[in-house]
């Protein structure tokens, strides 16, 4: 366990008789949500597709290869700098489904509205929905809405469902990490997280922080014509760039090492985690993502990224190496090493 994880789990130590109760970090993207999935999910609904706990699940229709995800979204605020929660349900979905390689076609979408939401709020937030799907090319073709009495929701949820072609064969998976592959990070971290926490904190910074929730399907699209050496790629959402290489590093038996000084951070994200006790590796992304490519076509994956606008500061940031199964290892900027585990618990709730 790394020293923050550490510091993390000393610092909410579970009280004694709720270990059987659902805690906020069960939602963390971290080690409690990957227990849940373990213990409780795929016990019972477990099989060989949803067991690949990929970013969407690949399966055919006939002679057509579909992709399809799942997700909710219960940010807060719902309106925050760069964004909203529509736009961000959009997005968020459009994105999962280009992680495996598929070109997004349809979503559809299930609202649960708090009574006492301002109409105006809907009405704006259905609108901002629209303008993303027009934005990433999908079309909502189905959707559904309940009311819960006031209190029992938070001004609204939004789930919805997309579904995806996928035409690249082998499709880009967490499986697929390979040693001696390149890890490259589509730009800085943490905006999308920094940006929710100093809405809902009320920081007053010298820049104001607006979230990065964007489409990143074509920018996928771009780097898939490097062909099959593509083999992983995933957005950097709950749990952050922790989060995401800790999970490939699990699922395909390597390890990864990286290197801190090369890692993009945006200062004003810096310093608000610095205010705020955070750290910027576990801090979400809504339009970053990170490409595990084999070593011989870093060059072609670097300039596809760095020509679409969402990945013009793309960087290698560490290699898949064959010590330490499993597990994500740090060079930091004085030379010295350190694990970059998952959270113990949850660092920034209800972002997404």
């Amino acid at each position: 366990m790394s020293d923050y994880s550490a510091n993390m789990a000393l610092s909410c130590p579970v009280p004694v008789g709720v270990s059987d109760l659902i805690r906020l970090g069960h939602g963390s993207g971290g080690k409690l949500t990957a227990q849940l999935i373990e213990t409780v999910f795929l016990p019972e609904l477990g099989n060989e597709v949803l067991n690949q706990l990929d970013d969407a699940a690949l399966v055919s229709a006939g002679s057509t290869r579909l992709a399809v995800t799942t997700d909710a979204y219960v940010v807060n605020p719902i309106f925050f700098p760069g964004g909203d929660i529509g736009k961000l349900a959009v997005h968020g979905t459009v994105n999962d489904l280009s992680m495996r390689g598929a070109k997004p076609l349809y979503l559809a979408a299930s609202f649960i509205l708090e009574e006492g939401l301002r109409l105006a709020d809907l009405k704006r937030i259905v609108k901002s929905m629209r303008e993303a799907c027009l934005e990433s090319g999908v079309i909502l073709i189905a959707g559904d809405t309940k009311v819960v009495n006031r209190g029992a929701a938070d001004k609204i949820f939004i789930t919805t469902t997309g579904i995806g072609v996928v035409e690249v064969d082998p499709a880009p998976s967490a499986v697929r990490a390979e040693v001696g592959d390149v890890v490259i990070a589509s730009g800085d971290l943490g905006l999308h997280g920094m940006a929710i926490m100093c809405a809902r904190e009320a920081l007053e910074l010298d820049t104001r922080i607006e979230s990065d929730t964007a489409s990143l399907h074509n920018l996928v699209a771009g780097l898939l014509t490097v062909g099959s050496s593509v083999h992983c790629l995933r957005d950097l959402t709950r749990g952050g760039l922790s989060s995401a290489l800790n999970e490939i590093a699990v699922t395909s038996g390597t390890g990864i090492e990286l290197d801190e000084s090369v890692i993009p951070i945006h200062p004003e994200v810096q310093a608000a985690c610095e205010i705020l006790g955070l750290d910027p590796l576990y801090v979400a992304s809504e339009g970053r993502l990170v490409a595990i490519v084999a070593p011989d076509h870093q060059g072609s994956a670097l300039e596809q990224m760095r020509s679409n606008p969402l990945g013009r500061c793309a960087t290698v940031i560490g290699r898949v190496v064959p010590s330490h199964s499993g597990r994500v290892v740090l060079k930091s900027r004085i030379g010295g090493h350190r694990i970059l585990d998952k959270l113990s618990g949850e660092q920034l709730p209800r972002i997404c």
